[in-house]
């Protein structure tokens, strides 16, 4: 029976350069290797020492990257060890199998969109008519299924993000605050079903997962074994569960920790 590991990526797994979070004096900082170039430009890192320990759970266990980004951001990333059999994009919109969305699967998915929440279309025409341009960079749509805005975060009033997630709550809609970006996503799109999906597909008798964000908090719940970092929404609000381990550290060491939690787990079942 296989071992699923459903990791999120952004500030979990690869982090910005904004995300790093390098405390430490120069000379002892991590060696950091590029995986994800945009543009042109290098994006996202993870140290050298989680490089080899995603190479090794990788060989030791389904690794399943986990993500809220497009299947086009998704697609950027350039993770170290064997090529994943499945990816879950869009939060769980997307079941990726070899690299190609199931049909099925993303069927499955707007039939439940259809029936359980509001219209995405009511949902980004109210973000156009109550975000301030004054701290509004872009509004976007992710593969018609959910919408985010890009901050300019220094400006945003927290009151209109609470606003937001009331009038977004009672339509069957979660708002997520993510360092520059706003989300809002329906509440019946979760990477927790496309984990189960992937487990019910595989046979896996053995679930583990991580994530950082509010986003995440469902994949935590649903898996077996679960980790956060020392950062990001979860840690902001001091969530936890049972079966939800929260580390301390923050930034992209906090990846490296993840990492050797998982493959800890792996090997000593």
């Amino acid at each position: 029976m296989p071992v699923i590991v459903a990791s999120d990526l952004d500030r979990t797994l690869i982090y910005s350069a904004a995300a790093l979070a390098l405390t430490m004096p120069d000379a002892r900082a991590p060696r950091l290797l590029c995986v994800e170039v945009h543009e042109s430009r290098p994006l996202s890192y993870l140290t050298e020492t989680a490089a080899q320990l995603l190479t090794e759970l990788g060989d030791e266990a389904l690794f399943v990257p986990t993500t809220t980004r497009t299947r086009k951001q998704y697609q950027r990333i350039n993770l170290p060890g064997p090529p994943p059999t499945y990816a879950i994009c869009a939060n769980g919109g997307h079941l990726l199998v070899e690299g190609v969305s199931d049909r099925d699967w993303h069927a499955r998915v707007q039939d439940r969109l259809a029936d359980e929440c509001a219209p995405l279309s009511e949902v980004q025409d109210h973000l156009l008519r109550t975000a301030d341009p004054v701290w509004v960079r872009k509004h976007r749509t992710a593969e018609d299924l959910f919408a985010y805005l890009v901050l300019e975060r220094e400006l945003l009033r927290e009151e209109w993000v609470k606003e937001l997630g009331e009038w977004a709550e009672n339509r069957g809609w979660t708002v997520s605050l993510q360092g520059r970006k706003i989300y809002a996503v329906p509440k019946p799109l979760t990477k927790s079903a496309a984990m189960r999906e992937v487990a019910r597909r595989t046979g896996a008798d053995l679930t583990l997962a991580a994530g950082d964000s509010l986003l995440d908090a469902d994949l935590l719940l649903a898996a077996d074994l679960g980790w956060r970092p020392g950062h990001g929404e979860l840690a902001e609000d001091s969530w936890t569960a049972p079966g939800v381990r929260a580390l301390p550290e923050r930034g992209v060491l906090a990846g490296e920790r993840i990492l050797r939690e998982l493959l800890r787990t792996v090997r000593s079942r």
